[in-house]
């Protein structure tokens, strides 16, 4: 287990003094994949560097495998270092080293005899795709190749911990999604435990377990990956979020009428923020409550056994039957939007 203690930093520049992290406590689990998100500058690179104590804390411990990094001599911190990799948002590749040559330069600097060596970078390009490509170099891969040399740098000692810092800020979407998944891949293959800080929500989504949000230095929540998106009030959490639009088809938007009228039926936006199920809110409304409806249009995903998003619902029952519909959703706080009547 990482237990983070009560850490802070300060960083002064001429006269300029700049609280980077602020009695900050974190404990993160065997095995787990945990997120840290904020804004640019809120000091989740200072904190994922003072893990391994890259960035040494002014105050507080960082306890790794029940011992204190910051109290250890300096040749026991860089026998520890050795089991925490890290990974960058911009590779760290040396464009003079072939992928092969890049990925064992930690076992060469670890003295590892060339069989050895051979054989555990052979072992790590297979782990990540990327045995074909043993003698190119740097500049003839793409983004995510490079970062899954990277990956696999990061794995050569046979690390308990990886730190990724921003490791898919500079991929595109397709790219990020496949580098997601062979971190995921390789947390549960090789039961490595995962840090990663981000600025993007969707990334904490797709590999987190747990998640913690990060502003001015100080770590405002934390907690599961839903119980902390179920917390949309709270201002942070709220900005990072926002539930994508859901528009209305312009076959519905042309004729959508803002009061009632006899003949027509409320489209109601209902935002799911995981205190309900999408299957089951669909089940209330027609088997519970009998009223027949259409489903315009939905954005959900699954998080665990929660459900966020947005849906559209066109209620075709009765007035009362409608209202009944809409007195649920409030009684079980499900956020809820009459756009107009068609």
């Amino acid at each position: 287990m990482i237990a983070i203690k009560n850490i802070s930093k300060t960083f002064r520049q001429e006269k300029k003094v700049f609280k980077a992290l602020d009695d900050v406590s974190l404990e993160i689990e065997q095995g787990d994949i945990v997120g840290i998100i904020g804004f640019s500058g809120a000091g989740k690179s200072t904190l994922i560097r003072s893990v391994n104590l890259l960035e040494k804390p002014d105050e507080g411990q960082i306890i790794v495998n029940g011992k204190d990094l910051a109290k250890l001599s300096s040749s026991e911190l860089a026998k520890e270092r050795k089991k925490i990799g890290m990974i960058f948002q911009h590779f760290n590749l040396l464009s003079s080293r072939t992928v092969f040559d890049n990925v064992a330069l930690p076992l060469e600097l670890d003295n590892a005899g060339k069989a050895e060596i051979s054989k555990k970078v052979n072992e790590l390009l297979k782990v990540v795709g990327l045995e074909d490509k043993a003698n190119e170099y740097p500049k003839s891969l793409s983004g995510g190749q490079k970062q899954r040399v990277a990956i696999a740098r990061a794995l050569a000692n046979d690390p308990y911990l990886l730190l990724c810092d921003e490791a898919t800020s500079a991929l595109d979407p397709v790219t990020t999604q496949s580098i997601l998944q062979l971190l995921k891949d390789i947390n549960q293959r090789l039961g490595i435990t995962i840090l990663l800080i981000t600025h993007e929500m969707d990334v904490i989504k797709a590999i987190c377990n747990h998640v913690a949000v990060i502003d001015k230095g100080r770590l405002v929540v934390k907690g599961s990956l839903e119980e902390v998106l179920s917390d949309r009030e709270h201002p942070i959490i709220k900005q990072f979020s926002i539930s994508k639009t859901v528009n209305i088809p312009q076959s519905i938007s042309s004729t959508l009428k803002r009061e009632p009228e006899a003949g027509l039926f409320p489209l109601v936006e209902v935002e799911l923020n995981g205190n309900i199920l999408f299957e089951k809110l669909l089940s209330v409304i027609y088997s519970d409550y009998k009223i027949p409806y259409k489903l315009i249009t939905a954005d959900v995903e699954y998080l665990g056994k929660a459900s966020f998003g947005k849906l559209l619902l066109h209620l075709q029952g009765s007035p009362v039957e409608n209202e009944k519909a809409i007195r649920y959703f409030n009684k079980n706080n499900i956020q809820n939007t009459i756009k107009g009547y068609a």
